[in-house]
């Protein structure tokens, strides 16, 4: 017998909880015809000051849930998730832009395609009544998680979905705002949860919004971007460092080719981008090593295997850290060579004007390969003990079979 439990928090929505309600409990033959045989239907009010939870307690079949205080869309959502007796949860929003009638749509998928979560997505070519300003926002929300996951979703922050009950546990934590539903989809999709998006139309809301599209956009952003940094760091840092790397390269090419031309004094702006690129190019490659140590990190808390690569996998089938030792020492090793080669034509007669800038880049190229060789020790240290508990279980092993 499969249970489909549906939960609408709602906090002050007098105007639109009986619509949506009558909406959910409609569909209960419609389930039944997928293979929902039962629908339990939860509403929980956040600290309500109008007469939502008498509405919600004079309608027969649905669960009241009352918080005292209001506690934000994110908490009373868990509040029902934690009440739920389904084998899968859904819910909706309280305002009646979402429609109940796609429920057993959403759960067919997920039973069709073997998902652990289905999202009904308002930016796949359904009818949508969503403000222009808000669709730019979900549009730009969906690309950054999709960016930092390296996987396609079209909306990130969907306020209806159906899930399995037993993947609760590796969704949370979830936030208490509205953010929870972009840092759910982030979360699944680290976790490598099965999920698939089914079109649905969009309605406007009945009364006036609750979000706050300046406020909840960067909430929404912050959020997204800090979920991922738990699970794969070095993808956000590692692509801020090469970012930062790539535009201090140019510089200094622009650099060398004036340099090369006869150019041995630099106006203001040639010494602000000499400035610029020195400082993005130690900033880049600190960042990227960042990345990298802050992977072992994370592997070592959630005792799993380290992550690897900016795009999911290894490049040329070896972690790009384990070369960071003899990249660093070839670095420390031109740029010794080069400061040697100056010192020797200094002492010829060469005047520094035209030494100075070969031997800054000596001594940039020194220090970023010292970055390098202290990088990959401290990583080597990070793997050791995250394979530690491993080798321990295999030792031990060893011992008993002896």
């Amino acid at each position: 017998m499969t249970t489909l439990s549906v939960v609408i928090p709602a906090w002050n929505e007098e105007d639109g909880i009986e619509d949506v309600m009558a909406q959910v409990l409609s569909v209960a033959p419609a389930l039944k015809e997928v293979g929902v045989d039962d629908l339990e239907l939860i509403v929980v009010d956040d600290g309500s000051t109008d007469g939502t939870a008498e509405l919600v307690r004079a309608t027969p079949h649905v669960r009241l849930i009352q918080h005292a205080v209001n506690g934000g869309y994110g908490a009373a959502l868990k509040t029902g998730f934690a009440a739920a007796e389904g084998e899968w949860i859904g819910f909706l929003d309280a305002d009646g832009t979402y429609p109940a009638e796609y429920f057993p749509a959403l759960y067919a998928a997920g039973k069709a395609e073997g998902a652990d979560i289905v999202i009904g997505s308002r930016m796949a070519g359904a009818d949508s009544e969503m403000p222009a300003v808000r669709r730019l926002g979900n549009v730009i929300f969906a690309n950054l998680v999709s960016l930092i996951s390296a996987q396609k979703i079209t909306d990130s922050a969907s306020g209806m979905r159906v899930f399995k009950q037993s993947v609760l546990e590796q969704l949370y934590p979830l936030p208490d705002g509205l953010n929870l539903t972009p840092v759910m989809t982030t979360r699944a999709l680290h976790e490598k949860l099965r999920m698939v998006e089914v079109a649905i139309p969009y309605s406007e809301r009945l009364g006036r919004s609750k979000l706050n599209v300046a406020r909840d956009g960067v909430r929404f952003a912050h959020s997204i971007t800090w979920t991922a940094m738990t699970y794969n760091p070095v993808r956000q840092l590692g692509f801020i460092g090469l970012g930062a790397i790539a535009i201090s390269a140019i510089i200094g090419l622009v650099l060398l080719f004036m340099r090369l031309q006869g150019v041995t004094t630099l106006g203001p702006w040639g010494v602000f981008g000499l400035y610029t690129a020195a400082v993005l190019a130690v900033a880049g490659v600190s960042l990227f090593i960042l990345g990298t140590m802050f992977n072992y990190l994370v592997s070592l808390f959630y005792e799993q295997p380290i992550r690897q690569g900016l795009f999911g996998k290894p490049i040329l089938n070896t972690p790009l850290d384990r070369r960071f030792w003899w990249i660093g020492l070839v670095a420390i090793a031109a740029g010794v060579v080069l400061a040697l080669v100056t010192l020797f034509l200094g002492l010829s007669g060469w005047d520094v004007s035209r030494l100075w800038f070969w031997q800054l880049v000596a001594a940039m190229i020194s220090l970023i390969g010292l970055q390098l060789l202290i990088g990959w020790f401290i990583i080597r240290v990070l793997e050791d003990l995250s394979q530690r508990k491993v080798r321990v279980v295999s030792d031990m092993l060893g011992k008993e079979t002896q």
